[in-house]
């Protein structure tokens, strides 16, 4: 029996229950509050989280009620070897069945809609089940629309030069310059066609690379902390233009690493006064391809992304103007990065759906990711950026629930994590902080206000009929001490590793040691977050452990781990350490997992990924992901003591739905909040 005709996953990758009360009893998220107060979950919000707590190994935990050592999904690589890794976003690595695949089999008009880690290719060739992966920024499935990098640019007329600077743009510093680049330079390029295979990096599976070699610095958190580009270029007055008025100055704007070189003007309006800027494609056109005000994004410019091999990617950007002197002598603009206008719909199933989004709500609206600690670049940039694609993300799912007929819808929005990933290791100061510790806060609080502005665009569901979830994939702490440098989601981390006499890098002729590892004498390594491979002879290329030796490596290295103490506290740094047979206990193990799984003691973390679900860090924050569920066949403000473990969402929703529960499904129904507390009539 069905007590839900339609159901929505709202899913909030990043979202913790902690910030959200913090912030819910702070009154800056209204709508979540609304949610919360119509809805059924824990008092304190928490989803007991699996392991590890990636993006899209917890994403598949949610959409299958099993954990990664019965679905396969540990990490975004996989592992090819020891020394070699392989993309894994991909549902055919995958060895469960999707919830989705029992709704559409049940008739239910169902859509999946940019899910990570486990939903593209589409699970099913059922009729009811259409899938879209790609089309919302910070998705990591597919991701073949964004392209192109976010630049800032700055025109002055005491700038002599067009200039093409590779670094961060809130402090200017010049790793790379491009320079004397006049616009009258660009020369005709021919179209060439572009495959999916040069935008899905899912068409890369048997694609191999080595792990890059790793220290502290090599981190993944610390990868966020990139600035964006800078173009700098002269105000002069116009020249050689077609169309332009009296008083125009023109400057030159570039994109895609300088191969993109587009003329503009900088007019006047009525009054005299400088307020506009109008972007074209050449200066023999009569008509611009945008015009920019100052404090307004300018979205749906279309133009092309050129690639390095001269090819073009038709594509939509939007464009903001922080600054435009009234006389004319500066001007400042953000420049999104790109959304590919062409081969999404090879991401859509069924292609025609594409179409309807882009009648509804444009072209993908692309996201800010720049980790630069400008507060003008995250509030006025980044944040504002992420707000036009919730609106562009809830058109979309809106349209498809009130006019396509679509009856149960699983979506995911990234916007949380992102943004995390980037500022919440600051929000204690741990003698990183480029500002205070308040100013951090003050960026999260920003954060989580356009989710709950997101979040907002759903509460009409509640008087529909249908049912509402939701749910993060996990969260992300603040931690109270600098990380250990102990694993690594995207290469191999020698720094602890080294210190225990565990890995050993090459030296060169002065004895020097060089980022790469001596095999004949390395033990064992931590390529991945909460990995370590011991170099096995039979079963690696270079390995010296001999089989018969295994346990007592095993043996040697936890008891290694468990004694390393760090530096600054003299405390331990791992929390857990267990052989690959033994992490069943927590939902891993099994051949996608390393011979030793670990975790980070509290305190110690890198965020999330190499954390167990229960940790708690500074700042209020956590890594638990967040459970909320309101509408049609649950109680209204109903609190639980349950434990709601992430394996429950899955049959939560088939038992509501009255549908059968995936094959591989371990989690239970969680009935105490069903309006009849009963499982089956």
């Amino acid at each position: 029996m069905a007590r839900s005709e339609k159901m929505f996953v709202l899913g909030m990758d990043g979202m913790d229950p902690r910030l959200t009360k913090k912030y819910v009893d702070m009154g800056i998220m209204p709508n979540t509050k609304k949610f919360i107060e119509a809805g059924a979950q824990r008092d304190d919000l928490v989803l007991l989280g699996g392991h590890p707590t990636v993006t899209p190994s917890m994403w598949t935990t949610l959409s299958r009620g099993c954990y990664s050592n019965v679905h396969g999904i540990t990490c975004f690589w996989r592992q090819s070897g020891i020394d070699g890794m392989s993309y894994n976003l991909d549902s055919r690595n995958c060895t469960a069945e999707a919830v989705w695949n029992c709704f559409a089999e049940a008739g239910k008009k169902t859509l999946v809609f940019n899910w990570p880690g486990s939903s593209w290719p589409p699970t099913s060739n059922n009729p009811n089940l259409s899938v879209v992966d790609g089309l919302a920024p910070g998705v990591v499935g597919v991701n073949v629309c964004q392209i192109d990098e976010e630049v800032m640019f700055k025109a002055s007329e005491e700038i002599d030069k067009v200039t093409l600077i590779k670094g961060d743009a809130s402090q200017a510093a010049a790793k790379c310059v491009i320079n004397d680049l006049e616009v009258d330079q660009l020369k005709p390029m021919d179209a060439t066609d572009i495959t999916f295979a040069d935008l899905s990096t899912h068409q890369e599976l048997a694609v191999m690379h080595e792990p890059l070699i790793m220290s502290a610095e090599g981190s993944l958190a610390a990868a966020f902390d990139g600035g964006m580009p800078i173009c700098q270029s002269p105000i002069k007055p116009a020249s050689g233009w077609a169309n332009a008025p009296e008083g125009a100055k023109e400057m030159t704007v570039l994109t895609s690493k300088g191969l993109v070189r587009r003329p503009a003007l900088l007019l006047k309006n009525e009054q005299g006064i400088y307020d506009r800027v109008a972007l074209y494609k050449t200066k023999k056109d009569t008509e611009p391809i945008a015009v920019i005000y100052e404090g307004k994004f300018t979205n749906q410019i279309l133009d092309d992304v050129v690639k390095p091999d001269g090819s073009k990617l038709p594509s939509a950007r939007a464009i903001k103007a922080l600054e435009i002197d009234p006389e004319g002598k500066t001007v400042r603009m953000f420049i999104t990065r790109a959304m590919s206008t062409e081969n999404m719909r090879s991401v859509c199933q069924p292609q025609s759906l594409y179409d309807e989004f882009v009648k509804v709500a444009g072209y993908p609206a692309p996201q800010c990711n720049s980790g630069t600690h400008d507060r003008e670049i995250v509030v006025d940039c980044m944040i504002d950026v992420w707000r036009q694609a919730g609106d562009y993300q809830a058109k979309c799912l809106n349209h498809c629930m009130n006019d396509l007929g679509y009856e149960v819808v699983f979506s995911h929005f990234h916007v949380i994590d992102l943004v995390e990933h980037n500022f919440i290791r600051f929000m204690s100061d741990k003698g990183l902080n480029v500002n205070p510790e308040e100013e951090y806060d003050l960026f999260m609080q920003e954060n989580y206000k356009v989710a709950d502005e997101y979040i907002g665009k759903y509460l009409h569901l509640l008087d529909e009929g249908w049912t509402v979830f939701i749910v993060s994939d996990h969260a992300q702490v603040c931690p109270k001490h600098n990380r250990a440098a102990l694993g690594d989601m995207n290469g191999i981390n020698v720094g602890v590793m080294k210190e225990l006499g565990l890995t050993v890098l090459q030296k060169d002729a002065d004895g020097n040691e060089i980022p790469k590892i001596d095999w004949s004498k390395t033990v064992a390594v931590a390529p991945r977050a909460n990995q370590i491979y011991l170099n096995m002879k039979g079963r690696d290329p270079h390995g010296i452990v001999e089989p018969g030796d295994k346990y007592e490596w095993e043996e040697e290295i936890m008891t290694r781990l468990y004694g390393y103490k760090s530096p600054a506290t003299g405390k331990r740094v791992v929390a857990l350490a267990l052989r690959n047979k033994d992490a069943v206990l927590l939902g891993m193990g099994g051949p996608q997992c390393g011979d030793i799984i670990y975790w980070t003691a509290e305190g110690y973390n890198d965020d999330h990924t190499d954390s167990l679900s229960t940790t708690w860090g500074e700042a209020d924050t956590s890594v638990s992901p967040i459970f909320i569920a309101a509408g049609k066949g649950l109680k209204k403000g109903f609190t639980t003591d349950r434990i709601i473990r992430e394996i429950d969402v899955t049959p939560t929703m088939a038992a509501l739905g009255g549908v059968r529960m995936p094959k591989e499904c371990e989690g239970a129904p969680v009935y105490q909040i069903f309006e009849d507390e009963l499982i089956y009539n």
